[in-house]
């Protein structure tokens, strides 16, 4: 039974509506220039908000708007290193009390550091 309600219809979605006798929204053509040369125009409502940048349609690379303002420039935030990080959780006169207690532990001899085997041939 089903295969016979489709048969004779496309699965596709086909609108019959014309644009004949509706009024469009007020529209402006704005134009965009890429950096290969191709010069486009995109259609907009007026009363949207225009992107400086858009695809060009020709080679798909970036294409900028004539007569219009660059692209704002994104923040580029510096790169967090260790010493950021750690500087984040403890202060100077913190760490300077770590380094302190751990140097003493190592030269009071407290701490039994095991001498790999190559090590202790290449000194002898």
């Amino acid at each position: 039974m089903s295969e016979r309600a489709l048969r004779g219809t496309r699965l596709v979605v086909t609108s019959y509506e014309t644009d004949r006798g509706i009024d469009l929204a007020p529209r402006q053509a704005v134009e965009y220039a890429c950096q290969n040369g191709h010069r486009f125009e995109m259609p907009f409502s007026v009363e949207a908000e225009i992107p400086p940048e858009w695809e060009c349609k020709t080679c798909g690379a970036q294409a900028l708007l004539v007569d219009g303002e660059g692209p704002e420039e994104k923040k580029v935030k510096p790169a967090r290193t260790h010493w950021d990080m750690l500087m984040e959780r403890r202060t100077r006169d913190e760490l300077e009390e770590v380094l302190a207690e751990r140097l003493a532990v190592l030269r009071s001899g407290a701490m039994n550091i095991a001498v790999h085997p190559r090590d202790s041939r290449k000194s002898a």
